[in-house]
């Protein structure tokens, strides 16, 4: 009998588990003033039976009893009371039972849930940051109190190597907020740090796919902006869809070449525009001397051979394309000596 032939587990690459994606739902909780008026119920409730208790006295058969219903009256209303949240305009809350997902309260105001529920709070209000910046944490005294809120630091601009490989520092502005909460919640580590480093990543792939400047209309950073700022928003969307996160407007702030080629460019900017000053300047010239030939020609003032034509032409180029002002003649002769 042949033996089986080994199998090589390397020939079939494991399939990727399909995981049921976590899509947010609503939760309609208890008036919170319900739940606090049961539990104030309970607590009157546990000294009355306390009070009875005491009235039977140890000696009687129900006073363990009434000591029981006590200890369990008074657990009860204590453990409700953790069920109590107040909920701001604009935010929401996202609860789970023992690390399962039951859903999502966004509307504002007092409320009651299961006391047993982690309530965990996320802000739907619009925010927005800089491109570079690093958060920093809550700063607190010696007695635990709060001395400094976590904000962000100022953006510092990123550089990167355009189309043309030029390096240059860009920056930009991105204004976000949260859509689904349970995404936000469950499907990133963390959502606010989420989108600061893929919003970098996104601007930096964004610049090395276009040239800073362009000079036959094709798209560039500093030409088109209206067009690079739309298409940086449909990038930083894509990459946050998973997030739960929706990018209202995504702006560039800070756009210059490097400082060790800064000065470089602008030399090459001014020589393009002296370039294309001249280009002007010498058709608006050519223009002028073809309309006085024409003009001379036409009145008859004076008939020119082409050598005097020549030498005219010259001269009104020199006059008008000169940076100086020209210095006057006076011909006391003919004009062919």
């Amino acid at each position: 009998m042949l033996p089986a032939a080994p199998s090589d587990a390397r020939s079939t690459p494991r399939q990727p588990e399909q995981r049921t994606p976590i899509v947010e739902r609503q939760l309609t909780p208890v008036s919170g003033w319900t739940g606090l008026s049961l539990c104030l119920a309970g607590l009157v409730a546990a000294a009355s039976l306390a009070l009875a208790a005491a009235a039977f006295g140890p000696g009687r058969s129900l006073s363990p009893l009434f000591i029981l219903l006590t200890v369990i009256a008074t657990l009860m209303t204590f453990v409700g009371l953790f069920g109590l949240v107040a909920i701001a305009p604009n935010e929401a809350r996202v609860f789970s039972l023992f690390g399962e997902y039951r859903g999502t309260t966004r509307q504002s105001g007092f409320w009651w849930v299961n006391p047993f529920y982690t309530k965990k709070p996320i802000s739907l209000r619009v925010r927005n940051f800089e491109t570079g910046s690093t958060r920093t944490p809550e700063v607190k005294n010696a007695e635990g109190r709060v001395v400094e809120q976590k904000g962000r630091t100022h953006g510092r601009p990123s550089k990167v190597n355009d189309k043309n490989g030029n390096p240059v520092e860009i920056s930009a502005v991105v204004v976000w907020r949260v859509v689904d909460t349970a995404e936000a919640s469950f499907e990133v580590q963390d959502y606010e740090d989420f989108v600061a480093v893929q919003s970098e990543a996104a601007l930096r792939s964004l610049a090395t796919r276009y040239p800073y400047d362009s000079e036959d209309h094709e798209t560039s950073l500093r030409g088109s902006t209206d067009e690079i700022c739309r298409q940086l928003r449909t990038d930083i969307q894509e990459r946050l869809e998973q997030a739960g996160v929706e990018v209202i407007e995504a702006r560039i702030s800070h756009l210059a070449y490097a400082p060790e080629i800064a000065a470089a460019m602008l030399q090459r900017q001014q020589a393009s525009a002296v370039v294309a000053a001249r280009a002007k300047i010498v058709d608006g010239a050519v223009g002028m001397v073809q309309m006085a030939l024409e003009h001379l020609d036409r009145d008859g003032v004076v008939h020119l051979d082409d050598e005097r034509k020549a030498a005219m032409v010259s001269n009104l180029l020199v006059v008008l394309c000169g940076d100086r002002h020209a210095q006057p003649v006076i011909n006391a002769g003919t004009i062919y000596s």
